[in-house]
């Protein structure tokens, strides 16, 4: 605590202050470009991988950054109402869907063993990668663990592209050209960023 304490005090004095008209203009309202869904990992920093400022990314983050197929309910969704906010509220125009190497939940995923068995609603939450976990288990072999985490990471951005387009209003306005989604593959030691190419079905590098 005494070193968030020491860093809101240090915000104050210094980041604020070299940014204090952006601030200001960003008082009454706010109007990002870009919707940017990642891992709640604490070695993820969207801002900082993006050259971000304060007010341009609308950020979502959860375990895996997973987006739940679209359904209507009455049951309190955090994910969805963020990503309908950003969409139709907000107009952003792109929304990436940001993974990253070493992923806790894609590696408990695929070794449960003992990890999960504490952890009832993140276990539950996990059910919605069982489908990347099988095609990676049964096309990989178990003497290749880096290759299967690997291909877990990635495939489980490609699936979560897959679960945006299940939302009737992005899907149309994609279709109109209104809104743009991507993929992405961080890697948090070398700060590389892999990007979907979805004409080839496959990621390439996209900051070397």
């Amino acid at each position: 605590m005494e070193k968030l304490l020491e860093g809101i005090v240090n915000f104050r004095r210094g980041d604020f202050e070299s940014h204090r008209e952006l601030f200001k203009g960003l008082k009454a309202s706010q109007k990002p470009h870009t919707l940017f869904i990642s891992c709640s990992d604490s070695r993820i920093d969207p801002n900082m991988i993006t050259g971000t400022l304060p007010g341009e990314l609308f950020i979502v983050r959860n375990i895996a950054n997973i987006v739940p197929p679209y359904r209507m309910t009455t049951e309190y969704v955090a994910t969805t109402s963020a990503i309908e906010y950003a969409v139709l509220a907000l107009g952003v125009e792109n929304i990436i869907i940001c993974g990253h190497s070493n992923c806790g939940g894609c590696a408990a995923c695929l070794h449960p063993e003992g990890k999960l068995e504490e952890l009832p609603h993140t276990r539950k939450w996990l059910e919605l990668i069982h489908p990347v976990r099988d095609r990676v288990l049964k096309e990989i072999p178990e003497s290749e663990p880096e290759a299967r985490a690997w291909m877990m990471e990635q495939g489980n951005v490609v699936e979560q592209l897959k679960h945006l387009i299940t939302f009737p209003y992005i899907a149309e306005k994609m279709r109109e050209g209104k809104l743009k989604i991507s993929g992405w593959h961080y890697i948090i030691e070398t700060g590389e960023v892999f990007i979907y190419d979805r004409k080839k079905g496959e990621f390439l590098l996209g900051n070397g």
